[in-house]
């Protein structure tokens, strides 16, 4: 069973991944094996152990070791579970708990992205994208509506930030993902590992998102870039297709999550069917 402790004294180094270290600390860049990354809430920590995340470490409110928290904590053997009333966890962390329960882990292995695409018919290609929730809601999407996988270029916020984490719902544990390297030329990989390629950019040289020639094509990678402004016009320049999606109402754009969940639910279904 856990190793329930009450908190005693706001200064306890174990409570440091929760209350004094950031996103950068915890992800380790120079120490990625020594890495770590925080889930939120009980669904969204059950779904990491789900997908084999070692946890070492969980704050949680008082009240709810009976309650919500309770099949999670079932789970976790002899890992310490810190524990005050809610008014001591807000001032410890500074904000509200999530269904009154964080969950320190050991942050995974990404599998490379050359295993990530074998396999793979329908993938989602990130480029740029900087903001937490737009990336855990990307992710999501792509969990719901048939890709494959999801890469990022190495300037993209971390998937395991916590909000990127909290906004996935926990689906950042059930699709694959992974970082291109800093050296690697991706458009290029991805020709040489048998995708076409789409970028989804405001142009008029486009192709319908529904055209049947997208639909029929064995392997896509469907590229989405930064808030704001977009792709690289070089990354449009060098992909197989354009789309962009109407718009009604003088409207000319969505949000890239938004966008993303109308772009993989329709070059999600391949051979123009939803499997």
């Amino acid at each position: 069973m856990a190793d329930i402790r009450q908190i005693s004294d706001f200064d306890d180094p174990a409570l440091d991944v929760y209350a004094r270290m950031s996103e950068g600390q915890l992800l380790n860049r120079h120490e990625p094996e020594k890495g770590l990354f925080i889930a939120e809430s009980p669904k969204v920590i059950e779904r990491a152990l789900d997908a084999g995340c070692v946890p070492v470490s969980c704050l949680v409110e008082d009240r709810q070791i009976e309650g919500e928290a309770a099949s999670v904590l079932a789970r976790l053997v002899q890992v310490p579970v810190y524990t005050a009333p809610f008014s001591v966890l807000t001032q410890l962390t500074g904000f509200k708990l999530t269904r009154g329960m964080l969950c320190a882990m050991k942050r995974p292995a990404a599998p490379k992205p050359e295993k990530l695409c074998c396999g793979s018919c329908r993938l989602a290609i990130l480029e740029h994208v900087v903001n937490p929730t737009n990336v855990g809601a990307i992710i999501r999407s792509a969990a719901a509506l048939g890709m494959d996988g999801v890469l990022l270029t190495p300037d993209c916020s971390d998937p395991l930030y916590r909000r990127a984490i909290r906004v996935s719902m926990g689906t950042v544990f059930q699709i694959p993902w992974a970082f291109f390297s800093e050296d690697v030329d991706w458009m290029e990989f991805l020709k040489t590992m048998g995708f076409r390629t789409v970028a989804m950019a405001l142009r008029r040289d486009t192709v319908a998102i529904d055209d049947p020639k997208l639909l029929s094509e064995e392997r896509l990678a469907i590229i989405l870039g930064t808030e704001g402004e977009g792709l690289e016009e070089e990354t449009i320049d060098r992909c197989d297709y354009t789309v962009k999606i109407p718009m009604a109402a003088g409207v000319d754009s969505l949000n890239v999550a938004a966008a993303s969940a109308v772009a993989f639910w329709e070059l999600g279904r391949k051979g123009g069917r939803r499997e």
